[in-house]
């Protein structure tokens, strides 16, 4: 019998190792010199907190889970009842298989089928593949239904040094712009970070600030890619993740109000759109049947 994460696929490059799993099609560890870079699971245990997890057809919360598109009315089952949304997209739960596989490579695939609330048929591929250059995730979806579809893609990763707590650690993160949210995680606004303690543009101590936000106006090196680091000054160990262009959107969470990973990780989620973007639209993804969507993020050891 198989654990709750389905079958376990390992990777590895050199002195990296990561580990994927069937359900979810999700990162489970991925390790550097024998340190872990990501707060994983062990292959006995369920999946919690969106650890690893792949967010599609949307990334993030959905407000009442309706949304209208090409003139017609959808409504998704509220996976998140306690705040009366939907959360974090369809293919969580579901099971996927490795396709191409090498020693140093897996591309994970899925059939997104048609359903109430989402009639849309979508393949879907998500490449992991360990170099010299560290981690790299490339998700691909292609509209393989009559009609065009809505779409957005995200992942879930919690990133550590191993600390017992985040709060000494040294972050860099690239927003120019946070999003202000409701009591539901719904965007209502956007602000400049400027002079608020969401200003992490230049590498800082996280201390007590506590992050469920979403940045956007990403500022971006010249090969287009926007970066975020993370560094422990005692043991000088660090990381950045990166995302490139197609992801316009990062999620920072400390995981406060979640037991299992409270402030001993912070998630960085990169998202193509923002919270609730099947409603307002804002850099949603529209495939037309028989086109195609790519996008990349990846971690580099340091």
């Amino acid at each position: 019998m198989s654990g709750p994460s389905g079958e376990q696929i390992e990777i590895a490059f050199a002195d990296q190792r990561a580990t994927v799993v069937e359900v979810g099609g999700g990162i489970r560890t991925f390790s550097a010199e024998g340190r872990e870079l990501l707060d994983g699971y062990g292959a006995d245990e369920p999946i919690l907190s969106g650890r690893g997890q792949v967010l599609i057809p949307w990334p993030n919360r959905l407000e009442d889970g309706a949304y209208d598109f090409d003139g017609r009315h959808h409504q998704l089952p509220l996976t998140e009842p306690e705040r009366g949304d939907a959360i974090h997209g369809l293919v969580r739960e579901e099971r996927w298989r490795a396709g191409e596989r090498e020693q140093h490579r897996v591309v994970m695939e899925h059939v997104l089928e048609p359903r109430p609330g989402y009639p849309f048929a979508v393949s879907l591929a998500v490449e992991y593949a360990l170099s010299e250059s560290g981690l790299s995730v490339r998700t691909t979806a292609t509209n393989i239904g009559p009609a065009a579809c809505p779409f957005g893609s995200g992942q879930h990763p919690y990133l550590t040094l191993g600390t017992p707590s985040v709060d000494s650690l040294v972050l860099r993160a690239p927003g120019a712009t946070v999003l202000s949210e409701d009591k539901r995680g719904i965007p209502r606004g956007r602000e400049p970070v400027d002079g608020t303690p969401y200003d992490f543009r230049r590498p800082r101590e996280i201390g007590a600030t506590k992050l469920d936000d979403a940045f956007t106006d990403l500022v971006r090196g010249t090969d287009g890619r926007a970066r975020v680091e993370l560094r422990d000054p005692k043991s000088r160990a660090g990381l950045t993740l990166w995302v490139d262009e197609r992801y316009r959107y990062l999620q920072l969470f400390t995981g406060d109000p979640l037991p299992d990973v409270r402030r001993r990780s912070i998630a960085v989620e990169p998202m193509t759109c923002p919270p609730n973007a099947f409603r307002t639209g804002d850099d949603l993804v529209r495939l037309e049947p028989g086109e195609s969507f790519m996008s990349a993020w990846g971690i580099v050891p340091a």
